[in-house]
């Protein structure tokens, strides 16, 4: 998966495979399938999972800048780093829902693309 829209190369980006709603987005290190953080070169970033088995799953991106292992927000739950979910599901008072966000898998090779929004 390529990452597009990362600001600059501070930090890491995650990605975060959840194959249920449970701390999908913000608790992708302890609640996610699979994670994976990068660090960003020349502002790109990609990952890529192996071995995940068929099923429906969610994608959340985090610009982590500040390392800390999880999205940091500001005043009223606002993200203040970059944050991308599959489907290019929006956040508007909060994280999209896993169903927003989830898609299915069968097992066979997908080439996804996620845009970051700061």
């Amino acid at each position: 998966m390529d990452i597009l829209n990362i600001r600059n190369s501070t930090g890491t980006v995650a990605c975060a495979l959840f194959d249920s709603p449970e701390g999908c987005p913000y608790e992708y290190l302890h609640s996610a399938t699979n994670v994976m953080v990068i660090k960003i070169r020349k502002a790109r970033a990609r990952c890529d999972f192996e071995e995940v088995p068929p099923g429906t799953y969610a994608m959340a991106v985090v610009h982590d800048e500040n390392m800390n292992g999880k999205l940091d927000t500001g005043l009223l739950g606002i993200p203040t780093e970059g944050y991308g979910f599959s489907n290019d599901a929006k956040a508007l008072f909060s994280a999209p829902s896993f169903a927003d966000a989830s898609f299915r898998y069968d097992g066979g090779s997908i080439d996804l693309t996620m845009s970051l929004h700061y």
